[in-house]
Parts: structure tokens; sequence; C-alpha cells
């Protein structure tokens, strides 16, 4: 255990000083960031996932983060001996190729991205619980939610918390200007410097790059 808290302090000490080292601005919300951090690798080491939400831009992160987790980032990330052995077992003629090419992934999940069902819902009974629908369906106790909204005042994201807190699912803000009520009501709030959606959006982006590094850091040698 002393091993595992030791890793993760490094990984937390590098990785945040090297964000605050090339953007300076967000060296107020560093602990923020890593609480963040700690939430999400506490629901991966329960076997649980990321769900992560956001309208316009912030929609377009949450694909974006999806896609740093559920394959390599800057790590290879090669699958382990044994389910390697066993996929080539299935298949082989192509088993072993198969195998050496895939990528070991962090589960995660963009809930703008299941267009037919939340035009159903959005059409049958309320566009403003899309979010909070596909909760109900994909949450379990123990996941993390990051809900991405650069004024914290979105309000499918929004009604998305209790949901959250009913089923046991940590929520993670991440804002902008002063947070909003997102970050009044999440469990972890990270509320990037800034007025302008453009510019917080741009700090966005920095953030949870660090986010899916260690992560990654934490979970993959190489």
């Amino acid at each position: 255990m002393e091993n595992t808290d030791k890793k993760i302090k490094e990984i937390m000490d590098r990785r945040l000083t090297e964000l605050t080292r090339r953007y300076p601005v967000l060296g107020p919300v560093r602990d923020s960031i890593g609480e963040a951090y700690l939430a999400i690798k506490e629901s991966y080491d329960r076997g649980g996932k990321l769900m992560v939400a956001g309208n316009g831009g912030s929609c377009a992160d949450a694909l974006h983060i999806v896609g740093e987790l559920m394959k390599g980032f800057c790590k290879k990330r090669p699958l382990p001996a044994e389910l390697k052995d066993a996929i080539a077992s299935f298949d082989e003629e192509n088993g072993a190729g198969i195998a050496d090419r895939l990528q070991m992934g962090l589960m995660a999940i963009a809930l703008s991205e299941h267009q037919s069902l939340n035009t159903a819902y959005a059409n049958d009974v309320d566009p403003g619980l899309m979010f909070a629908q596909q909760l109900m369906g994909y949450g379990r106790k123990g996941d993390s939610l990051l809900l991405i909204s650069t004024s914290g005042n979105s309000k499918d994201l929004i009604a998305m918390i209790p949901v959250a807190k009913a089923l046991g699912v940590k929520v993670i803000g991440l804002t902008g200007k002063d947070g909003g009520r997102i970050s009044r009501e999440a469990d972890v709030s990270i509320v990037a410097p800034g007025e302008e959606t453009y510019k917080i959006q741009e700090l966005h982006l920095p953030i949870y790059h660090t986010l899916c590094l260690m992560l990654e850091d934490t979970y993959f040698e190489v």
C-alpha cells in the first residue's frame, strides 16, 4: 500500500507540476485537478467507469476525453500475455495478430453519442432529461460522472446531479466563470479561470489531458 501511495503521489506531482509550469494560470486549481483524478481513479479501482457529458464545445470535449481513455494516449497499453493467448486460442489464423494490435482501455462513455436514444427520449419525454435518462441506464454505485460546462449552469447537466447522488455516482464538475450551480453541488469541482467561453474551453483541454495522463500513468507501464 505504501508503494502504491508513493507511486500515486509521484504521478500527481510530476503531471500537475508540468501542467502548471506550462499554464501558470491553472496554479490555483492544481489541488482540484488532483482531487478529480483521485475520484476517477477510485472508480476504476472498484471496477467502475467514467461517464462524461457536455453541450456544444463541451460535448466535443467529452468525446475527446473518451478517445484518450479508451485506447492508448501516450502509451501503447499492450494486452497482458494471458489475454493475448486467450484471444489467439479462439482464432488460430488471425487471433495473435488481432491481440497484438489491440490496446487496453479505461472504460469511459460520452453520453452525447447515442442519437437514437437521445432523440427518442427528447421527443417522447423531455429533452432536458436526455442525459439523466442515460445515467439511469448506465450509472452504477462507485462510477464517476464528469460534467463539463463553461458556465456551470447547464440545466441538462444539473438535472443529472440528484440522479447521480441517488445512484452513488461521484460527480465531478469542470466549469469556468464562478463555477455556477454545478461547482456548488458536485463532489469535486474544477473551476477554470476566465469569463469568456472560448478562453475557458482553451483551459479545459490541458486540464482533462492531464487527468487522462495521470490515469494512464496509474494503470499502464508502457
